[in-house]
């Protein structure tokens, strides 16, 4: 997408939100633009959903509307640049001056508090989760960028081509993992609110090379002991330490003593205690997805990825991204997130069988063709939300397809072919070129696809065959344009007499 047409994107969602006075935040994730909203009920859904690049809109504690990767991150600076100019070009509301709200404006603000408290994602532990999340999704685009980049060095490894260029690309490649933690680190404190160099200087205690030279519990310390893990309780840690520092130390010394006691003493609790015991959690995360695919890899694969659309409704998913950072940390690949991806191949084949069935609504049909595209590519947000979720029973046959393709990728687990990807974020066809494992890359990508194959056939034969009662052909089957619902159609056109009963 071209900057101009970046742009007219963002200008086109800012009105529709309310305008730049009613966005109170602005961030993305891998595919959806998150905006915190001070009035959500100025918000016009509908256009928003016609606008060409959307493919969906997300509640949540921010309105996520989805854009798919690649033109989110576009789209972000752009809006943010225009709320900062609208921002600037405002006139102060005269006092008095505000609009006296209307009964409708009222009950419709009503609404809208009550939906949000009755909000299930709203929990301290989902919020937890969520910040943890926060933490990982900046580190996404380093991690695909170095992981396609590992990929490609590997085949060139083992084709023996260009010798001179390799050994450069595997630093390139290895780079950024050796100082994962730093920036988890540097995150960590940035999120729990501290300050995140201090964060990030904690979190480097662990990949400095010196540590090999210190005892713990009758261990000697490794490089890189408790990764991730490590460098998020360390920065977490720092940033307590700060708070308390901040709150009895003199405004005269503060400069000099928070800083030195914030690292002096989360320093000293990272080196003799969090490393070790990060470390062993780190070990036992890999030791039991190991384990769990070598030994039921079928059935694993089954559950995992039959419930990963119901734990991405719940928002439960995002628990998942220290497990997988760790995986790739400590093997080089995420056994994980190619099982997982199995889920939005059931998706797919679902919506394709909900186009085949429902052949007289025109409504559904022309969702499913705008948003196939990105289901293909692993963005199933306008699938789930748009198609699925909405009628009901697709949605659990779209988990019965993901569960199968789950299961056929955890049964080559258990054959001892394991299937990875050197990053997390992408799905579906984007995975391809992440795609690495314990064998050759050929039947690394040959498993995978298989799997692909089978979550679309079975997600497809699931819907079709069990997705619909017959009532909900009967309500659903009409013929129905784009943006007319059945609803509508039934209440513009009356219902025709019976004809009277003859003896």
């Amino acid at each position: 997408m071209a900057p101009d047409k970046n742009r007219a994107t963002a200008a086109a969602i800012l009105p529709l939100v309310g305008g730049a006075q009613n966005i109170t935040s602005v961030a993305h994730c891998m595919t959806r633009l998150r905006l915190g909203l001070a009035d959500r009920s100025l918000v016009d859904d509908d256009a928003l959903k016609a606008l060409p690049a959307v493919l969906g809109v997300v509640e949540d504690d921010t309105y996520q509307i989805v854009l798919g990767p690649g033109t989110v991150a576009r789209v972000t600076p752009e809006l943010e640049a225009l709320v900062a100019e609208s921002g600037a070009d405002a006139e102060p509301r005269p006092e008095g001056a505000e609009h006296a709200p209307t009964a409708s404006e009222l009950a419709a603000q009503g609404a809208a508090i009550k939906e949000a408290r009755k909000a299930k994602n709203a929990t301290p532990f989902k919020l937890f989760l969520r910040r943890i999340a926060n933490i990982f999704v900046p580190l996404i685009p380093a991690l695909i960028g170095c992981g396609i980049i590992a990929g490609f060095n590997g085949l060139l490894i083992n084709l023996e081509w260009l010798p001179s260029i390799t050994p450069a690309l595997t630093a390139i490649a290895s780079g950024f993992m050796a100082l994962i933690a730093v920036f988890v680190g540097y995150n960590t404190a940035k999120e729990f609110g501290g300050t995140p160099i201090l964060g990030g200087t904690v979190a480097a205690i662990i990949v400095y090379a010196g540590v090999a030279n210190i005892e713990a519990f009758g261990q000697k310390l490794s490089p890189g002991q408790g990764g991730v893990l490590g460098a998020l309780g360390a920065a977490v840690l720092a940033t307590y330490v700060e708070k308390w520092c901040r709150k009895w130390v003199p405004e005269a010394v503060d400069v000099l003593v928070t800083p030195t006691l914030t690292v002096l003493v989360s320093g000293l609790v990272t080196i003799f205690g969090l490393m070790f015991l990060a470390g062993e959690v780190s070990t036992g995360i890999g030791t039991a997805a190991n384990w769990l695919l070598d030994n039921t890899g079928a059935f694993a694969g089954l559950v995992l990825g039959g419930l990963f659309l119901p734990l991405v409704m719940l928002g439960l998913h995002q628990a998942l991204i220290p497990i997988h950072t760790t995986l790739i940390e400590q093997q080089g690949f995420t056994v994980l997130l190619p099982i997982l991806a199995m889920a939005g191949a059931g998706q797919v084949g679902c919506a394709i069988a909900v186009y085949k069935r429902l052949r007289h609504n025109t409504s559904i049909r022309t969702t499913i063709k705008s948003a196939l595209p990105a289901g293909f590519l692993g963005v199933g947000e306008p699938l789930i939300y748009g198609v699925s979720l909405p009628l009901g029973r697709p949605f659990v046959t779209a988990c019965v397809g993901g569960a199968a393709g789950g299961a056929f990728i955890g049964f080559f687990s258990m054959l001892g072919d394991k299937v990875g990807s050197t990053a997390i974020g992408p799905s579906g066809w984007a995975l391809f070129p992440l795609l690495d494992g314990n064998e050759n890359l050929g039947l690394t990508v040959a498993i995978y696809g298989g799997g692909l194959l089978v979550g679309y056939l079975v997600g497809f034969l699931a819907t079709y065959f069990f997705g619909f009662s017959k009532q909900m052909l009967t309500d659903l089957n009409a013929d129905v344009d784009a943006g007319e619902s059945p609803t509508a159609r039934a209440e513009a056109e009356p219902t025709p007499a019976k004809a009277p009963a003859t003896v």
